[in-house]
């Protein structure tokens, strides 16, 4: 409770009262050579400021400039602590190897800002493990293949008929269009001080990556976990592709036109065959598809629900009471009220009763089934589902059992062929004018019982932002289903951040069975299939597809489209009667990406039971990218996760919450915020510093903010770890490691401090262990602005100033600050390598270095003994005791007693056991007053105050600390002696003279 105070009071008093003083008037560096920037705390003697023995004063001094000047200062430290560095970490650091897998990044556009937290905050961690003494390996990559890339690559053609270019075009184009890209994406990664292997850096798009991918698809297929068939499959007629669900995103606003749409029966089932109704029956089906009403092939129900035939009890403009309708029980009352009518139930029954009955075709008018389909429920619809097998999964695997066709009449396009059924329908677009024209047949035709627009989600297409399509086409997929409850079981050993991830992407792996990994594009991968001319088979064995890749890995996969395809056949297909043609599909990007972890696994060949990398860390998207698919790929070929550590970073948003839009103008970019804007009032220059600072600032598990007022705060934290170490650089400039006091013959406030810095230290080490970088920023300023500035330094640096430079008293300060200075360095270090790499430059002469870097010092030691836990109960009080004289002080600054607290002196009177540890501290340096006096008694305050009522400047304290408790009263008066014209003190015993301190110092 008491602590608790004391960082109340030291925030709300301390800080502005003498960090303030501190920072600007109490500091000269060697970038001013005037000595009358030393400014007088006591404001009384502005005017006329007493000079005459400021030469004796030993004021801070140092190189260590005040302004950042990041822009110039930062490139001086570049290259140490990023390229020199890593290779020497490589080959000097005693520890394992740690290694930090980065996942690929698109090679398609410049950076943004979502790059800047993902890969700093990968930069964090294996800077903070090399000065653990591990040996890191990052090995920057880039995805290089894919839609995207040859989009943007295709944009960059101009006057040329993109229809008309050849697959090696396309490829020769799309493979220049990234190799430009990932050269100016290098230089902005390096430019925010991200170490790694930039020399050696992946690409999907290298030969000896590609080999390898194509080698694990092999292994893949020998295991039975590649097919092809013709099924349904996401297709994008934007893109004109397959899609799998990770490059797939959802819309809340899609609209569509969803028809109630009544078939005749036909034929009741035998179990029905005693209905005896005059009137026509129909069922009932209901969808929000009307386009794939053409590619019906039978009606779903559940077997379990019941039933019934109804007929309206008056006619409307939807239905008529010559009509009788199956619908489901459950779905009765919805129905009544969408169609503005009562039903009378003529018949009831069950599900099971229904399998058999056939219904007329709504387009063809051909005989379909009824069959049954445990995903048919009573929570919308009808209870009865229209299954078009070729454009919907659940559909696909309802009508498989039952042997029926898979019709899909729409092209690549995403247009009705010829095979619709309905020559009107030919050549429409089945989402717009091909569904205007389904629902106009039905009308015509007197089936149509209501159309209804609705808003609901919707997928689209993740690169072109347009609404795709289930359509059935031959796809290649990999078995999910066979190796999914391995893949579950192996997440158990996997360390995750947040722990919330692991089910998320638990969930993701659970809900697939298959994976769609073949894609309609040039540029990638190819799947290294030859089909048979004349049937379409493939030739889908193992000394086929072995022999493509040895040929692939002699001449590069472009071979796979310039040779001719008879050498693309092995030796014992070649004269077996029959022609093959190479397949033109490429492989899903999440599968070239997804494989990386066999880079590593290649170049460092760990132990089995080892893993492939220590840590994965990418954004929350890839629980459903790239994390899935190397597990999933990983687990297929090793049957183990390829990771040990997997973090999700959110995404990120301007100040008020929302994502960032050209069309908002709220898009920040890196480099505005590192180099400052156009208007650089309006955006500074930060540096990469105050960017690495936002990162680590984040609360990066949730989606992160981002804006002017953010980097500003942020910015204001830099300058507070800068000036705090240029205050231990510039009161350390004539000292060094052999000047050190030992701990024991430390003063206590020396000691306590070095208490202090042990637990700021365990605390520091346990936020970047955890990889809470939160915590470590709230550690940092926390220590640099109570703890540090507003505290310790404020109170010694009268001992500092004025002080003999060879006092004991004076190195026990310095000997404090030179082990504060070692932490805190090192401490920053992981997050403004720049910032640390300046401190360590202007202090690592203070004793004998071999190292020219921060970062290969290793990681700081405590020494046990800075433990004093008897010493925090006694600081408690005393910081306490401190706030209670500075409330007073503030209120005699106020009424004009004084102006500086050096004009106060300070009385205690004390009613508790605590006079023997307070009358051991020199109270008045504590308090900034020139003097301060103790008073064992309480009593005797009155004795010394006799008339109380005229004494205003006092404060009543209780305190309760551990097993102490006690009260008393502070007197706060105007100090008695005359001012010391070198330290300011009012100690001297007349005007115009020296202390009996500065005495002393002045003759030695």
């Amino acid at each position: 409770m008491l602590y608790s105070k004391i960082l109340q009071s030291l925030n709300k008093r301390i800080i502005h009262f003498n960090f303030r003083e501190f920072s600007s008037s109490y500091f000269i560096s060697k970038e001013s050579n005037s000595k009358d920037s030393l400014k007088s705390l006591d404001n009384s003697n502005n005017n006329n400021p007493n000079k005459a023995y400021n030469d004796t004063l030993l004021l801070p001094n140092t190189k260590f400039s005040l302004r950042a000047d990041a822009i110039n200062r930062e490139k001086l430290f570049r290259d140490r602590c990023t390229d020199e560095l890593y290779s020497w970490q490589l080959e000097n650091n005693p520890k394992d190897l740690f290694i930090s897998h980065d996942g690929p990044p698109y090679a398609n556009g410049n950076l943004h800002i979502g790059h800047a937290l993902n890969k700093i905050l990968k930069d964090i961690i294996n800077r903070y493990k090399v000065l653990q003494g591990y040996k890191v390996s990052f090995i920057p990559g880039w995805d290089c293949h894919g839609l995207p890339i040859e989009l943007k690559a295709l944009s960059e053609l101009k006057n040329v008929d993109k229809s008309k270019l050849t697959p090696m075009q396309i490829r020769t184009t799309a493979r220049k269009s990234a190799l430009d890209t990932i050269e100016i994406q290098k230089s902005e990664f390096k430019s925010w001080g991200i170490m790694g292997d930039w020399k050696n850096a992946y690409k999907t798009l290298d030969k000896e990556y590609e080999v390898r991918q194509l080698k694990i698809f092999y292994e893949m297929m020998k295991k039975g976990y590649i097919y092809r068939q013709n099924k349904p499959v996401y297709w994008s007629p934007s893109s004109r592709t397959a899609l799998a669900e990770a490059e797939l995103e959802y819309r809340d606003d899609h609209q569509s036109r969803s028809v109630y749409v009544k078939l005749p029966v036909r034929d009741f089932a035998q179990s029905l065959n005693h209905i005896l109704i005059n009137d026509g029956v129909y069922v009932i089906i209901w969808t929000t598809t009307p386009w794939t009403l053409p590619a019906n092939q039978a009606i779903a129900i559940n077997l379990e629900m019941e039933y019934s035939i109804v007929s309206p009890i008056s006619d409307t403009e939807f239905v008529s009471t010559r009509d009788n309708y199956i619908v489901a029980n459950k779905r009765l009352d919805a129905l009544q009220k969408t169609l503005g009518t009562e039903f009378t139930i003529k018949t009831t029954f069950s599900g099971h009763q229904l399998i058999g009955t056939s219904y007329n075709h709504p387009i063809t008018k051909e005989k379909c089934e009824i069959t049954g389909a445990l995903f048919v429920n009573d929570e919308s619809g009808t209870g009865l589902v229209h299954l078009a097998p070729g454009h919907g999964t659940d559909d696909y695997e309802a009508c498989k059992k039952l042997n029926l066709s898979i019709h899909s009449p729409v092209d690549d396009f995403g247009k009705f062929t010829s095979e619709v059924g309905e020559p009107s329908f030919e050549g429409k677009f089945v989402l717009t004018d091909g569904t205007a024209a389904v629902i106009d047949y039905l009308r015509d035709n007197n089936i149509l019982i209501k159309e209804k627009k609705i808003i609901h989600k919707y997928p689209y297409d993740w690169r072109t932002k347009k609404p795709i399509i289930n359509r059935a086409t031959s796809q290649w997929f990999a078995n999910v289903q066979a190796f999914k409850q391995r893949a579950i079981e192996s997440l158990a050993n996997v360390k995750m951040l947040p722990d919330t991830a692991r089910n998320t992407l638990r969930q993701y792996v659970l809900s697939r069975s298959e994976w769609c990994i073949s894609r309609q594009r040039s540029w990638g991968v190819p799947i290294p299939v030859l089909y048979n001319i004349e049937t379409d088979e493939p030739l889908f064995t193992e000394s086929s597809i072995a022999h493509i890749i040895k040929i692939i890995e002699e001449r590069g996969s472009d071979v796979w489209w310039e040779i001719d395809e008879n050498e693309l056949v092995a030796p014992e297909y070649k004269n077996n009667g029959v022609k093959y043609r190479r397949g033109m599909d490429t492989m899903d990007v999440w599968f070239d990406s997804g494989v990386s972890w066999a880079f590593i696994l290649e170049k460092y060949k760990r132990q089995d039971y080892e893993p492939i990398a220590d840590l994965y860390l990418e954004g929350i998207d890839q629980n459903r990218g790239w994390f899935q698919s190397s597990l999933l790929t990983s687990v297929a070929i090793n049957n183990k996760a390829p990771y040990s550590a997997v973090i999700t970073h959110g995404f990120v948003l301007d100040e008020k919450g929302r994502k960032m839009s050209k069309s908002l103008g709220n898009v920040v970019a890196p480099e505005v915020i590192t180099k400052g804007g156009k208007n650089k009032s309006e955006d500074p220059a930060y540096g990469v510093d105050v960017l690495r600072l936002w990162v680590a600032s984040s609360e990066y598990v949730t989606d992160v903010n981002i804006g002017k007022s953010i980097m500003s705060q942020v910015a204001e934290s830099l300058r507070r770890y800068r000036n705090s170490a240029r205050f231990m650089l510039g009161n350390l400039n004539n000292f060094n490691h052999e000047k050190l006091v030992e701990y024991a013959d430390l003063e206590s406030i020396d000691k306590y401090i070095l208490h202090e810095l042990y637990q700021f230290g365990k605390d520091i080490n346990s936020g970047y262990a955890n990889f809470d970088f939160i915590k470590v920023i709230r550690l940092l300023n926390n220590f640099s602005s109570v703890t540090l500035s507003a505290f310790y330094f404020d109170v010694v640096k009268d001992r500092l100033y004025a002080n003999h430079v060879n006092s004991l008293s004076r190195r026990s300060v310095q000997s404090s600050l030179y082990h504060i200075l070692n932490v805190y360095a090192r401490s920053i270090a992981p997050i403004v390598p720049h910032l640390a790499e300046e401190i360590y430059e202007n202090y690592k002469f203070m004793e004998p270095r071999e190292y020219d870097s921060v970062f290969k010092l290793g990681w700081y030691n405590l020494d046990k003994q800075w433990n004093n836990t008897s010493l925090q109960t006694e600081w408690n009080i005393l910081k306490y005791l401190r706030s209670e004289v500075n409330k007073l002080l503030e209120i005699a600054r106020k009424e004009k007693l004084i102006k500086s607290s050096l004009e106060a002196n300070v009385d205690l009177y004390l009613n508790c056991n605590l006079y023997n540890m307070l009358k051991a501290h020199d109270l008045k340096s504590i308090f900034i007053t020139s003097n301060a006096t103790l008073n064992e008694d309480i009593s005797l305050f009155v004795e010394n105050n006799p008339n109380e009522s005229k004494v205003h400047f006092t404060e009543n304290i209780n305190l309760t600390e551990g097993n102490i408790q006690g009260s008393g009263k502070i007197v706060v008066k105007k100090a008695s002696f005359f001012k010391c014209p070198r330290c300011w003190n009012y100690s001297s015993i007349e005007g115009n003279c020296l202390c009996s301190r500065c005495k002393d110092v002045l003759s030695t």
